[in-house]
């Protein structure tokens, strides 16, 4: 089994980036990897890294206003036998995150990047950056074919060492209750920001007043720390003002918590629908969406990617469009049953060990050239 490093934000930095590695960390120790080293990217809003589980030690940070810590990093992260890199534009220091570019053709080890994001439209800057990252990292993984085939069409990489690998999800042992009889629940979650498009599913719950059971809509999760960096909470103040002034302030529900693991599965497991309103056309992984396929719910969303690969073409709303949200909703009730099969091969477990095999291929290429 080779030993792994990984170069990722990671809690307590509450991201999806985070979130993933950690269970892609967790996954691979328990599929038999020891231990786990992790450089933590940060910024200003990061707290310092906790005492983790045994087998995950945080060696080293990366902070974005440090680009002389390259050559550190690399070596840091090169005293595993295979490096895995998490790649946003938003993370890294330099134009278009390109500081991390340094650490990647500084590395000793081989190294897999994981692209969650890969845009259409990118802009000259970013293309550029991406290619480089592309071309200095061992292999590549994405986690859609609709970002492989973006990746093919709008970049020049080499597609061979491009492998999809799908966004992990638990092992949901939470019963998919569903609602409690009095009112039928839609839930979003995650952590939420003006990108979400919220205010079109309360603006689509407000449209509802008719349906019965009465339909309730909850926005679990709390605002993202560069949100509340830049504005505070007031995006989700505007949120809770939009609430009242079209009557459904007793139907649309904010908790602001961020839930630990079990409690999230208790709060998927009594909802009936998810929803995920989001404003973005260019998402090509949502972590939500196949956590909430997992957890065996009905799903509507909005035309990104990620969306369009996974779900019905009935469960695929207009964007910016409460019409559109409250006529899925109506037909979801009425059919009332999930429509959506669970996904198949997604558990962490099995993404873990799709990792290591591919690491193990690096590994056996690498020793052969030495031989």
């Amino acid at each position: 089994m080779p030993r792994f490093s990984i170069l990722s934000t990671f809690p307590p930095t509450r991201c999806g980036l985070a979130t993933f590695s950690r269970s892609l960390a967790d996954a691979l120790l328990a599929i038999g990897s020891d231990p786990i080293r992790i450089v933590r990217a940060v910024d200003d809003l990061d707290a310092p890294s906790p005492g983790l589980a045994a087998g995950i030690a945080v060696v080293g940070e990366l902070h974005v206003d440090r680009p002389d810590r390259t050559q550190a990093t690399a070596r840091l992260l090169s005293a595993a036998d295979v490096v895995i890199v998490q790649h946003e534009y938003g993370i890294y220091g330099g134009d278009d995150g390109s500081d991390v570019i340094a650490v990647l053709e500084s590395l000793t080890s081989p190294s897999i990047v994981v692209l969650h994001t890969v845009l259409a439209a990118p802009t000259d800057g970013q293309r550029a950056v991406l290619e480089r990252v592309v071309a200095a990292a061992t292999a590549v993984v994405v986690m859609t074919e609709a970002a492989r085939a973006l990746l093919i069409r709008h970049f020049r990489v080499d597609v061979s060492r491009v492998s999809v690998i799908p966004h992990g999800v638990p092992e949901w042992t939470t019963p998919a209750a569903g609602h409690a009889g009095d009112r039928t629940t839609v839930l979003t979650w995650g952590l939420i920001g003006p990108s979400k498009g919220l205010e079109w599913g309360i603006r689509a719950i407000a449209s509802l007043g008719d349906v019965a059971p009465a339909v309730h809509y909850e926005i679990l999760g709390e605002t993202h720390p560069k949100v509340v960096a830049h504005e505070g909470e007031a995006y989700r103040e505007r949120l809770e003002q939009l609430a009242e002034e079209l009557g459904v302030a007793d139907r649309v529900a904010f908790d602001s918590r961020y839930l630990d693991a079990d409690a999230l599965a208790g709060r998927v497991g009594a909802a009936d629908l998810v929803l995920l309103p989001y404003d973005s056309r260019i998402q090509v992984t949502s972590g939500v969406l196949v956590e909430a396929l997992a957890a065996g719910k009905p799903v509507i969303a909005t035309g990104f990617p990620h969306a369009r690969e996974l779900l019905h073409p009935r469960m695929i709303v207009a964007h910016e469009s409460p019409a559109s949200i409250g006529a899925a909703v109506r037909a979801a009730i009425a059919r009332a049953e999930p429509v959506e099969a669970r996904p198949q091969g997604m558990s962490w477990t099995a993404v873990a060990g799709r990792f290591r095999s591919l690491a193990d291929s690096l590994v056996a290429a690498r020793v052969a050239r030495s031989a």
